[in-house]
């Protein structure tokens, strides 16, 4: 049975990682909003040479502008750009993401303030030094306890008053810390901390529609808007990626669904090396216990009785297995959850599908030996020593 234990309880423990990593990520997804297309630099090319995607700047604030001013069915577009840079606090330094952006920052990404406030449209127009910061950074900068807002830090020399603090928001999707950053007014960040050669271009722009149902639409009258503003001909490709939550939701949805049925797979091993198992020590039941099928056969028992004794062996067997390998199973994910912090999420679909699997490899690899002692015949069995 050891071998239906280990199977069942991989494929429990597993389905409940793959499902809990699923659903991490989807409410991620969510955080930021399903109405929400991202829109970043494209591949360009310039004197033959062909660049990735982001290797020139090809967003501007105007385009960010445009699109809210002429682009129906939305509610809000931000823009911003980013550097990692050395960020300082007295004798406390950290690098960190700086972002740089507007004061619709939080209401797009759904990221509420713990402490203090956020910048406003009046911080952006006049260039404010002042800056907010996640949790990673604040633990990082400021013994516990210390009064971080109303603190003062410096990025390239430049002080910055620290005006809020921002929620925990935890991993990304990509496994990178979100609360690891500073956010400063877009104008402070390209004048005063980034340094710019081309003032007003910006590295991502964020655009939230008033529902998900609009988005096909303003995504054909973005990349028309954009072609229009960059001067693309018809011949030429986009110089712009245009990216919803949804195609992000199914690209991560595909590679989880993928790497869940591979891990499966292999625990799937453990169920035919235990149904294997099974199925060697009832063939050897059969052979010990050949004067004793012989003489049920002599008394009146017929080739299905003991063919169901046999099943009934090998499935009472498997069954038990997947008990224990459903607990196992469940207590695994759970251990996982507790120890390592990973979210799993018990499926009561995948334990039942496990038992019956478990009680289908029992029937199976039973059907063998039980069809073997169900032919034997009863005079040589009753002779058999």
């Amino acid at each position: 049975m050891l071998g239906i234990i280990i199977g069942i309880g991989a494929v429990v423990a597993m389905v409940s990682l793959g499902q809990g990593a699923t659903a991490s990520v989807q409410a991620e997804i969510a955080s930021l909003g399903t109405n929400v297309l991202i829109i970043v630099p494209g591949a360009t090319s310039v004197g033959g040479v062909r660049g990735g995607l982001g290797t020139v700047s090809t967003l501007t604030v105007d385009d960010a502008d445009d699109i809210e001013s002429k682009v129906q069915s939305i509610t809000t577009v931000i823009y911003a750009a980013r550097s990692v840079l050395q960020v300082i606090s007295e004798n406390r330094n950290w690098s960190t993401v700086v972002l740089g952006t507007t004061p619709e920052f939080i209401d797009v990404r759904n990221w509420p303030i713990a402490q203090g406030n956020f910048f406003t449209q009046s911080d952006l127009n006049s260039a404010a030094k002042v800056a907010v910061l996640g949790k990673t950074v604040t633990q990082n900068l400021f013994e516990p306890g210390e009064e971080v807002v109303g603190a003062q830090i410096r990025i390239r020399n430049v002080p910055l008053r620290v005006i809020g603090i921002l929620e925990s928001k935890g991993q990304s999707i990509t496994g990178q810390d979100q609360d690891d950053l500073v956010v400063v007014p877009f104008s402070t960040a390209e004048r005063k901390v980034f340094g710019t050669q081309f003032l007003g271009t910006v590295g991502i722009i964020l655009v939230a529609t008033q529902s998900r149902y609009e988005i096909p639409v303003v995504v054909e009258d973005i990349k028309e808007l954009l072609r229009t503003r960059h001067r693309l001909y018809d011949a030429d490709e986009d110089d712009f990626t245009i990216r919803t939550m949804e195609d992000i939701e199914k690209t991560v949805a595909g590679a989880s669904r993928t790497m869940m049925l591979m891990l499966m797979s292999i625990a799937s091993i453990s169920l035919i090396v235990g149904g294997i198992g099974i199925m060697n020590i009832l063939l050897v039941s059969v052979t010990e216990r050949t004067r004793e099928i012989g003489l049920r056969m002599a008394v009146g028992a017929k080739r299905r009785h003991i063919l169901l004794q046999f099943l009934i062996e090998a499935i009472i067997m498997t069954i038990i297995g997947g008990i224990l390998g459903v607990a196992a199973g469940i207590g695994g994910a759970r251990l996982l959850t507790t120890m390592v912090g990973w979210p799993t999420i018990i499926s009561s679909q995948a334990v039942a599908a496990a038992f019956l699997f478990s009680v289908a490899v029992g029937l199976f690899f039973g059907l063998y030996p039980a069809n073997k002692a169900s032919k034997l015949n009863p005079i040589e069995a009753l002779h058999y020593e």
